[in-house]
C-alpha cells in the first residue's frame, strides 16, 4: 500500500467521514488488505477506493448509510443476495452499521473483484 495513498485515505477518514461510519470503514479497509493484498488504496472522485489493474471497489457515504461499490459487480455471482444496482457495470452493498455487515459475503465479493481484475 502506497504511503501517500494511505495518508490520503487517513486524511479523508479524519476530515470527511461521518463518525458513525468509522468502524465500518476500518473493517472494509482490513477486509481489502486481507482479500486483495495487491490492491492499492487511493482516492477516486474524492472517495476511498482500491485499485488493481483498474478500480476494484469504492466507498461513498450518504446521510443514512455507506455504499461499498464494486466497479465490475454486474459480472459477479451473487450467492448472498446483497448486491444492489441496475447499471451495466457497477453493483453495491449498502451498509448502515458494523453489526449489519456480512463479512463472509464481502470477502466473496472482494475475491470476485480481484479475479475479474486479474483476468
Amino acid at each position: 500500500m502506497a504511503t501517500t495513498a494511505a495518508n490520503e485515505i487517513d486524511t479523508y477518514v479524519a476530515t470527511k467521514l461521518q463518525p458513525q461510519y468509522l468502524e465500518i470503514v476500518e473493517t472494509l479497509r482490513a477486509l481489502m488488505v486481507e482479500c486483495a493484498p495487491e490492491a492499492s488504496e487511493c482516492l477516486t472522485y474524492g472517495s476511498p477506493a482500491w485499485r488493481g489493474k483498474k478500480i476494484l471497489a469504492v466507498i461513498s457515504q450518504s446521510k443514512t448509510h455507506l455504499t461499498f461499490a464494486f466497479e465490475r459487480g454486474a459480472e459477479f455471482t451473487d450467492d448472498h443476495g446483497l448486491l444492489q444496482g441496475s447499471g451495466k457495470k457497477t453493483r453495491h452493498v449498502k451498509i448502515k452499521t458494523r453489526d449489519g455487515m456480512n463479512d463472509a459475503a464481502l470477502r466473496d465479493y472482494i475475491a470476485q473483484a480481484v479475479r475479474l481484475d486479474q483476468s
